[in-house]
């Protein structure tokens, strides 16, 4: 069985957590010992989220005035070698044997013009109070959003449309690797509309549960599971009448709206993929990730 797992920030970082290489080293132990039986299983893909982790690598290079900060493209980029550097590390120290893997840098093709470029919403970054944010606005003339009770930036996160790595991935996937890859979304990169030749970097960040869903169809995955911090797909979540949703269907979860910021993309990418594929997708915690697999914990999402 061929499985796509998308690793939501809790698995790298918690809410609050300083934004150390400590702290997410720790987190992403607890989230191999998780993985690692599934590994001995099944053909296992994994992605990841990177939203902490790319702003605050902008933050460190606006900080540095001698040269102009890097885009977020190529912070995209860094993201992925970082973190996929970790995942698979701490994998290869709890999975026995000579079990290949391979982390891979994924540009993925965005549309220069998806309407998310005069709308950006999506968090990257810290979290800061209002006059905090105030200042950085008027410092460097980032966007921001309010996430809860705190502020945090905000950047253009266009759909994906082709992921130029597939084949590589489908190929190593073959020959038995356990594959790390899309991670943050992938690094945006468009064709410039006077030049279908010349692919060039966007400052953006792509939702990686939309990538992610994309990647799962394009390999033909039997299941595609996106981990975060709840036990699944909650109605009314917050207020006292909040109920659990464990198995339902696209047409059932399109009558009701989500979060955009936290739920909506991955109730959204999971109908995706179950109506392109007609296979199966479950949102739910990391923790309980195999109880996900086999049907008895977190939302599961059937064809109608």
């Amino acid at each position: 069985m061929r499985i796509v797992i998308a690793l939501g920030g809790n698995a790298l970082l918690k809410r609050g957590e300083p934004m150390t290489a400590e702290r997410q080293r720790i987190n992403i132990r607890t989230a191999a010992h998780s993985l690692a039986p599934l590994a001995q299983k099944y053909e296992l893909v994994l992605s990841h989220g990177n939203g902490p982790q790319v702003g605050l690598l902008a933050l460190q290079a606006a900080a540095y005035t001698r040269v102009e900060p890097y885009p977020l493209d190529v912070l995209d980029a860094q993201t992925e070698g970082m973190i996929g550097y970790m995942i698979e590390q701490e994998l290869r120290n709890q999975i026995p044997g000579d079990v290949p893997f391979a982390t891979i840098l994924t540009m993925i093709e965005v549309d220069p013009v998806d309407p998310a470029f005069t709308n950006p919403s999506k968090f990257v970054g810290p979290q800061y109070t209002k006059t905090d944010a105030d200042r950085i606005v008027e410092k460097k003339g980032w966007f921001f959003r309010q996430d809860g009770d705190h502020w945090r930036r905000v950047v253009p996160s266009p759909r994906p449309k082709r992921i130029f790595e597939i084949r590589p991935i489908i190929w190593l996937l073959e020959q038995g690797a356990i594959v790390i890859c899309t991670g943050g979304g992938g690094i945006p990169v468009m064709y410039q509309p006077d030049n279908e030749r010349n692919l060039t970097g966007v400052e953006a960040v792509i939702d990686k549960d939309f990538a992610s869903g994309l990647l799962a169809q394009e390999i033909k995955a039997d299941i595609f599971v996106m981990a975060t911090d709840v036990n699944g797909v909650y109605l009314d979540w917050g207020r006292p009448s909040a109920r659990l949703i464990r198995d339902t269907t696209p047409g059932q979860l399109k009558r009701h709206e989500f979060p955009a910021g936290s739920m909506g993309p991955k109730v959204e990418a999971a109908c995706t993929f179950v109506e392109k594929t007609g296979k199966r997708a479950a949102i739910g915690a990391l923790a309980d990730i195999q109880a996900i697999l086999a049907g008895d914990s977190g939302t599961t999402v059937h064809p109608d």
